[in-house]
Protein backbone atom coordinates (compact mmCIF):
# COMPACT_ATOMS: atom_id res chain seq x y z
CA UNK A 1 0.00 0.00 0.00
CA UNK A 2 1.39 2.97 -0.53
CA UNK A 3 1.96 5.85 1.96
CA UNK A 4 -0.21 8.65 2.25
CA UNK A 5 2.40 11.37 3.72
CA UNK A 6 2.24 14.28 2.55
CA UNK A 7 4.77 17.38 2.05
CA UNK A 8 5.27 18.67 5.55
CA UNK A 9 7.56 21.21 6.93
CA UNK A 10 10.38 19.58 9.58
CA UNK A 11 9.84 20.55 12.82
CA UNK A 12 12.22 20.79 15.65
CA UNK A 13 13.24 18.25 17.45
CA UNK A 14 11.28 19.17 20.53
CA UNK A 15 8.26 19.55 18.49
CA UNK A 16 8.78 16.08 17.30
CA UNK A 17 9.20 14.68 20.68
CA UNK A 18 6.07 16.69 21.73
CA UNK A 19 4.00 15.18 18.94
CA UNK A 20 4.44 11.65 19.61
CA UNK A 21 2.98 12.19 23.62
CA UNK A 22 -0.29 13.19 21.50
CA UNK A 23 -1.11 15.93 23.50
CA UNK A 24 -4.24 16.91 22.73
CA UNK A 25 -5.76 13.07 23.57
CA UNK A 26 -2.92 13.89 27.16
CA UNK A 27 -4.86 16.76 27.44
CA UNK A 28 -8.57 15.15 28.07
CA UNK A 29 -7.38 12.64 29.96
CA UNK A 30 -5.70 14.64 32.67
CA UNK A 31 -8.36 16.96 32.94
CA UNK A 32 -10.51 13.86 33.59
CA UNK A 33 -8.10 12.79 36.30
CA UNK A 34 -7.87 16.13 38.02
CA UNK A 35 -11.63 16.32 38.07
CA UNK A 36 -11.69 12.72 39.89
CA UNK A 37 -9.02 14.49 42.29
CA UNK A 38 -11.24 17.43 43.37
CA UNK A 39 -14.49 15.41 43.21
CA UNK A 40 -13.35 13.16 45.25
CA UNK A 41 -12.87 15.06 48.57
CA UNK A 42 -14.92 18.04 50.27
CA UNK A 43 -12.07 20.19 50.34
CA UNK A 44 -8.89 20.99 48.66
CA UNK A 45 -6.90 18.69 46.98
CA UNK A 46 -3.97 18.34 48.80
CA UNK A 47 -1.29 20.97 46.47
CA UNK A 48 1.47 18.03 46.27
CA UNK A 49 -1.04 15.49 45.18
CA UNK A 50 -2.63 17.53 42.62
CA UNK A 51 1.04 18.88 41.02
CA UNK A 52 2.33 15.56 41.43
CA UNK A 53 -0.40 13.40 40.63
CA UNK A 54 -0.80 15.89 37.43
CA UNK A 55 2.71 15.66 36.42
CA UNK A 56 3.11 12.14 36.74
CA UNK A 57 -0.36 10.80 35.09
CA UNK A 58 0.58 13.28 32.59
CA UNK A 59 4.17 11.74 31.94
CA UNK A 60 2.83 7.92 32.02
CA UNK A 61 0.19 9.08 29.23
CA UNK A 62 3.24 10.54 27.62
CA UNK A 63 5.01 7.53 27.48
CA UNK A 64 2.27 4.80 26.79
CA UNK A 65 0.98 7.24 23.49
CA UNK A 66 4.77 7.33 22.23
CA UNK A 67 4.67 3.64 22.19
CA UNK A 68 1.73 3.11 20.67
CA UNK A 69 2.75 5.39 17.62
CA UNK A 70 5.78 3.07 17.31
CA UNK A 71 4.16 0.43 17.33
CA UNK A 72 1.41 2.06 14.70
CA UNK A 73 3.97 3.41 12.55
CA UNK A 74 3.61 1.66 9.38
CA UNK A 75 -0.08 2.30 9.76
CA UNK A 76 0.21 5.83 10.82
CA UNK A 77 2.06 6.49 6.98
CA UNK A 78 -0.80 4.87 5.50
CA UNK A 79 -3.44 6.98 6.66
CA UNK A 80 -3.96 10.70 5.96
CA UNK A 81 -5.10 11.68 9.57
CA UNK A 82 -1.81 10.54 11.42
CA UNK A 83 0.79 10.87 8.59
CA UNK A 84 2.67 14.06 9.64
CA UNK A 85 3.35 12.05 13.07
CA UNK A 86 6.82 12.38 13.07
CA UNK A 87 6.97 8.47 13.65
CA UNK A 88 5.17 7.99 10.75
CA UNK A 89 7.92 10.17 8.82
CA UNK A 90 10.39 8.13 10.27
CA UNK A 91 12.15 11.28 11.72
CA UNK A 92 13.03 9.61 15.15
CA UNK A 93 14.09 6.29 15.08
CA UNK A 94 12.60 3.50 17.09
CA UNK A 95 15.73 3.54 19.36
CA UNK A 96 14.85 6.90 20.39
CA UNK A 97 11.03 6.51 20.98
CA UNK A 98 11.72 3.59 23.01
CA UNK A 99 14.10 5.71 25.00
CA UNK A 100 12.26 8.45 25.63
CA UNK A 101 9.06 6.50 26.02
CA UNK A 102 10.94 5.02 28.79
CA UNK A 103 12.28 7.99 30.21
CA UNK A 104 8.75 9.30 30.59
CA UNK A 105 7.53 6.06 32.09
CA UNK A 106 10.15 5.54 35.01
CA UNK A 107 10.00 9.23 35.66
CA UNK A 108 6.21 9.38 36.13
CA UNK A 109 6.44 6.06 38.34
CA UNK A 110 8.46 7.48 40.48
CA UNK A 111 6.57 11.01 40.74
CA UNK A 112 3.16 9.34 41.47
CA UNK A 113 4.87 6.86 43.89
CA UNK A 114 6.66 10.03 45.53
CA UNK A 115 3.84 12.28 45.66
CA UNK A 116 0.66 10.41 45.69
CA UNK A 117 0.67 6.63 46.48
CA UNK A 118 1.80 3.01 45.05
CA UNK A 119 -2.11 2.36 43.88
CA UNK A 120 -1.89 5.40 42.04
CA UNK A 121 1.19 4.60 40.49
CA UNK A 122 -0.17 0.59 39.55
CA UNK A 123 -2.82 1.64 38.87
CA UNK A 124 -1.75 4.26 35.88
CA UNK A 125 0.96 2.08 34.47
CA UNK A 126 -1.31 -0.75 34.58
CA UNK A 127 -4.21 1.33 32.45
CA UNK A 128 -1.72 2.74 30.27
CA UNK A 129 0.56 -0.48 29.42
CA UNK A 130 -2.85 -1.94 28.81
CA UNK A 131 -3.29 0.60 25.88
CA UNK A 132 0.27 0.81 24.25
CA UNK A 133 0.30 -3.13 24.28
CA UNK A 134 -2.83 -4.97 24.69
CA UNK A 135 -5.33 -2.70 23.01
CA UNK A 136 -2.41 -1.38 20.05
CA UNK A 137 -0.90 -5.14 19.43
CA UNK A 138 -3.68 -7.35 20.17
CA UNK A 139 -7.28 -5.54 19.66
CA UNK A 140 -6.85 -2.49 17.50
CA UNK A 141 -5.66 -4.79 14.95
CA UNK A 142 -8.22 -8.19 15.41
CA UNK A 143 -11.79 -7.00 16.07
CA UNK A 144 -13.98 -4.59 14.89
CA UNK A 145 -14.87 -4.12 18.73
CA UNK A 146 -11.37 -2.98 19.64
CA UNK A 147 -12.68 0.12 20.65
CA UNK A 148 -15.09 -1.10 23.19
CA UNK A 149 -12.96 -3.47 24.86
CA UNK A 150 -9.56 -1.08 24.93
CA UNK A 151 -11.94 1.84 26.33
CA UNK A 152 -11.88 0.34 29.18
CA UNK A 153 -8.55 1.74 29.73
CA UNK A 154 -9.25 4.94 28.73
CA UNK A 155 -11.72 5.49 30.91
CA UNK A 156 -9.93 5.08 33.86
CA UNK A 157 -8.29 8.61 34.26
CA UNK A 158 -10.75 9.79 36.84
CA UNK A 159 -10.37 6.73 38.88
CA UNK A 160 -6.74 7.45 38.71
CA UNK A 161 -7.53 10.67 39.96
CA UNK A 162 -9.62 9.51 42.78
CA UNK A 163 -6.94 6.73 44.07
CA UNK A 164 -3.94 9.56 43.83
CA UNK A 165 -6.11 11.48 46.94
CA UNK A 166 -7.89 8.90 48.57
CA UNK A 167 -5.89 5.85 48.00
CA UNK A 168 -9.06 3.84 47.16
CA UNK A 169 -11.38 3.85 44.05
CA UNK A 170 -14.87 3.98 45.42
CA UNK A 171 -18.09 3.52 43.41
CA UNK A 172 -18.98 7.07 42.96
CA UNK A 173 -15.19 6.93 40.65
CA UNK A 174 -16.03 4.05 39.15
CA UNK A 175 -19.32 6.04 37.38
CA UNK A 176 -16.88 8.57 36.46
CA UNK A 177 -14.87 5.39 34.85
CA UNK A 178 -18.75 4.21 33.02
CA UNK A 179 -19.33 7.07 31.47
CA UNK A 180 -16.14 7.63 30.19
CA UNK A 181 -16.43 4.05 28.52
CA UNK A 182 -19.89 3.96 26.97
CA UNK A 183 -18.65 7.51 25.20
CA UNK A 184 -15.71 6.22 23.88
CA UNK A 185 -17.11 3.85 21.48
CA UNK A 186 -19.63 6.41 19.52
CA UNK A 187 -16.83 9.05 20.09
CA UNK A 188 -14.37 6.70 17.74
CA UNK A 189 -16.72 5.61 15.49
CA UNK A 190 -17.99 9.06 14.40
CA UNK A 191 -15.04 9.98 13.47
CA UNK A 192 -14.27 6.59 11.52
CA UNK A 193 -17.05 7.22 9.58
CA UNK A 194 -15.93 9.93 8.31
CA UNK A 195 -12.33 8.82 7.99
CA UNK A 196 -12.97 5.81 6.62
CA UNK A 197 -10.99 5.11 3.67
CA UNK A 198 -8.17 6.09 6.33
CA UNK A 199 -8.88 2.57 7.87
CA UNK A 200 -9.63 1.27 4.32
CA UNK A 201 -5.90 1.80 4.03
CA UNK A 202 -4.32 0.86 6.73
CA UNK A 203 -6.64 -2.40 6.63
CA UNK A 204 -7.89 -1.71 10.41
CA UNK A 205 -11.20 -3.44 11.11
CA UNK A 206 -12.57 -0.57 12.05
CA UNK A 207 -16.36 -1.28 12.68
CA UNK A 208 -17.28 0.96 9.10
CA UNK A 209 -15.07 -1.14 7.39
CA UNK A 210 -16.48 -4.92 8.82
CA UNK A 211 -20.04 -3.83 9.57
CA UNK A 212 -21.10 -0.78 7.18
CA UNK A 213 -22.20 2.58 7.82
CA UNK A 214 -25.58 1.61 8.90
CA UNK A 215 -24.71 -0.67 11.24
CA UNK A 216 -22.32 1.85 12.73
CA UNK A 217 -24.67 4.63 12.87
CA UNK A 218 -27.20 2.51 14.68
CA UNK A 219 -24.76 1.54 17.00
CA UNK A 220 -23.34 5.13 17.51
CA UNK A 221 -27.20 5.69 18.51
CA UNK A 222 -27.34 2.99 20.69
CA UNK A 223 -24.62 3.69 22.63
CA UNK A 224 -25.86 7.49 23.26
CA UNK A 225 -29.52 6.08 24.28
CA UNK A 226 -27.17 4.56 26.88
CA UNK A 227 -24.79 7.42 27.14
CA UNK A 228 -27.66 9.63 28.75
CA UNK A 229 -28.76 7.42 30.65
CA UNK A 230 -25.34 6.72 32.46
CA UNK A 231 -24.72 10.10 32.51
CA UNK A 232 -27.93 10.80 35.23
CA UNK A 233 -25.90 8.44 37.22
CA UNK A 234 -24.05 11.01 39.40
CA UNK A 235 -27.46 12.73 40.39
CA UNK A 236 -29.53 9.03 41.01
CA UNK A 237 -25.99 8.24 43.56
CA UNK A 238 -26.65 11.48 45.04
CA UNK A 239 -22.74 12.50 44.36
CA UNK A 240 -23.87 15.26 42.46
CA UNK A 241 -27.09 17.75 42.56
CA UNK A 242 -30.20 19.78 40.30
CA UNK A 243 -26.83 21.69 38.32
CA UNK A 244 -25.24 18.59 37.20
CA UNK A 245 -28.66 17.21 36.41
CA UNK A 246 -29.76 20.33 34.57
CA UNK A 247 -25.90 19.99 32.73
CA UNK A 248 -26.46 16.37 32.38
CA UNK A 249 -29.78 16.51 30.25
CA UNK A 250 -29.03 19.35 28.31
CA UNK A 251 -25.44 17.98 26.77
CA UNK A 252 -26.15 14.25 26.45
CA UNK A 253 -29.34 15.35 25.34
CA UNK A 254 -27.73 17.56 22.64
CA UNK A 255 -25.53 14.59 21.82
CA UNK A 256 -28.25 12.05 21.44
CA UNK A 257 -29.99 14.70 18.81
CA UNK A 258 -26.39 14.40 16.79
CA UNK A 259 -26.91 10.76 17.14
CA UNK A 260 -30.68 10.58 15.90
CA UNK A 261 -29.61 12.72 12.96
CA UNK A 262 -26.49 10.87 12.00
CA UNK A 263 -28.56 7.77 12.51
CA UNK A 264 -31.31 9.49 10.12
CA UNK A 265 -29.73 11.83 7.19
CA UNK A 266 -25.68 10.64 7.41
CA UNK A 267 -23.13 13.35 6.37
CA UNK A 268 -19.43 13.39 6.34
CA UNK A 269 -19.62 17.03 7.57
CA UNK A 270 -22.11 15.86 10.13
CA UNK A 271 -20.55 12.63 11.61
CA UNK A 272 -17.27 15.58 12.60
CA UNK A 273 -19.28 17.74 13.53
CA UNK A 274 -20.50 15.00 15.81
CA UNK A 275 -17.05 14.01 16.51
CA UNK A 276 -15.83 17.51 17.69
CA UNK A 277 -18.90 18.04 19.74
CA UNK A 278 -18.20 14.29 21.45
CA UNK A 279 -14.62 16.24 23.20
CA UNK A 280 -16.46 19.40 24.55
CA UNK A 281 -19.71 17.20 25.95
CA UNK A 282 -17.11 15.10 27.77
CA UNK A 283 -15.33 18.18 28.69
CA UNK A 284 -18.45 20.46 29.70
CA UNK A 285 -20.12 17.41 31.36
CA UNK A 286 -16.89 17.03 33.63
CA UNK A 287 -16.65 20.49 34.25
CA UNK A 288 -20.52 20.63 35.40
CA UNK A 289 -19.21 17.68 37.77
CA UNK A 290 -17.11 19.56 39.35
CA UNK A 291 -18.91 23.41 39.68
CA UNK A 292 -22.07 21.59 40.84
CA UNK A 293 -19.44 19.37 43.45
CA UNK A 294 -18.57 23.05 45.03
CA UNK A 295 -21.98 24.27 44.72
CA UNK A 296 -22.88 21.80 46.82
CA UNK A 297 -20.06 22.25 49.53
CA UNK A 298 -20.10 26.46 49.93
CA UNK A 299 -23.70 27.13 49.41
CA UNK A 300 -25.39 24.10 50.60
CA UNK A 301 -23.32 23.08 53.16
Amino acid sequence: MKSTTLPHPPASRIAQYWALTKPRVTQLAVFCAVIGMFLSTRGMVPWQVLIGGTIGIWLLAGSAFAVNCLIEQRVDALMRRTAWRPSARGEIAPWQIIVFSTILGAAGMAVLYTFTNALTMWLTLATFVGYALIYTIILKPSTPQNIVIGGASGAMPPALGWAAVTGAVPADAWILVLIIFVWTPPHFWALALYRRQDYVNSGLPMLPITHGEKYTRLQILLYSVVLFAVSLLPFAHRMSGYLYLVSAVVLSGIFLGYAVKLWRNYSDALSRSMFRYSIVYLSLLFAALLVDHYVQIFLLG
